[in-house]
């Protein structure tokens, strides 16, 4: 349903629909949806003071998430967007080590190194037409970057300041302070662009259902399920790759396909160590 998501976010670009809209109507409708969840779980809504100021920080963080995301769905095939974006839980292995949370491991650098090494495959800017493929790919490769800069920032908050808060009350604040500022933002610059047809409309409902029904069944069964389960959700990338050929026709390389596999079993790997 997450990689869905993003399927359903292209549709909607493809057919009129601006990025701000998409991220809009995704942060607005979950939002909401968490926020009836909540009342019907009985959930305090209360942030501690002490955090207020850090969880609209954070808030800020997954505006800009999520607008870089999207930015780069609708720029390259989605799966190869989501895919530099899962470069996240490296940079976050990085900030770790960099602000002393964490100790060095030199057996993490070879890992990073393959999961590089796969990506460079998956984009296919690793042969003699690298050239011209980094032309065509750059500007939504750096829209997917910026993303993931962005989430490793929230990471590190989540792990190191917003602990002490519920996630769905974490996640609920987050995605409405993202759809406030993209209103604001989007309004200020006439960015509000609705679909121009009915395919960019249904796009539109598309991605927010997913993404609130994902992020959903996400917390009931979170409590569930062991902690090193939750590095399943880095298979999204290649729920795309299939995903995107059935629905989009985003037809990709073997060597990208495998490229694609090499990035995300390093990067669970990662998890899997750490935890």
């Amino acid at each position: 349903m997450f990689a869905s998501n993003h399927v359903a976010a292209r549709l909607a670009f493809d057919h009129g629909a601006s990025v701000a809209m998409g991220v809009l109507t995704r942060a607005a409708g979950t939002a909401l949806v968490l926020f009836l969840m909540m009342k019907l779980q009985g959930v305090r809504m209360t942030v501690p003071r002490p955090l207020l100021g850090k969880a609209l920080g954070a808030g800020l963080l997954i505006a800009v998430q999520s607008y870089c995301l999207y930015s780069a769905v609708a720029r390259i095939p989605v799966a190869l967007a989501l895919l530099c974006f899962q470069t996240c839980p490296l940079l976050y292995v990085l900030l770790s080590w960099a602000t002393g949370k964490e100790k060095p491991s030199r057996h993490v650098f070879p890992v990073i190194f393959i999961a590089l090494a796969g990506l460079a495959l998956a984009l296919g800017i690793a042969g003699g037409a690298a050239g011209a493929r980094w032309s065509e790919i750059s500007v939504g490769v750096a829209w997917a970057f910026g993303a993931a800069v962005a989430f490793m920032f929230v990471l590190y908050a989540n792990a190191h300041s917003l602990s002490g808060i519920d996630g769905r009350l974490r996640t609920f604040v987050m995605t409405a302070i993202t759809a406030v500022v993209t209103l604001a933002g989007a309004a200020a610059v006439n960015g509000l662009v609705l679909p121009a047809d009915a395919r960019g409309w249904l796009g539109l409902a598309l991605l927010t259902a997913f993404y609130c029904t994902a992020m959903c069944i996400f917390f009931i069964v979170l409590p569930r399920v062991r902690a090193a389960s939750t590095v399943a959700l880095n298979f999204e990338p290649i729920a795309l790759l299939a995903l995107g050929w059935l629905v989009l026709g985003q037809a990709v390389t073997p060597v990208q396909v495998g490229g694609a596999f090499l990035t995300v079993g390093a990067i669970v790997w990662l998890g899997l160590a750490r935890k």
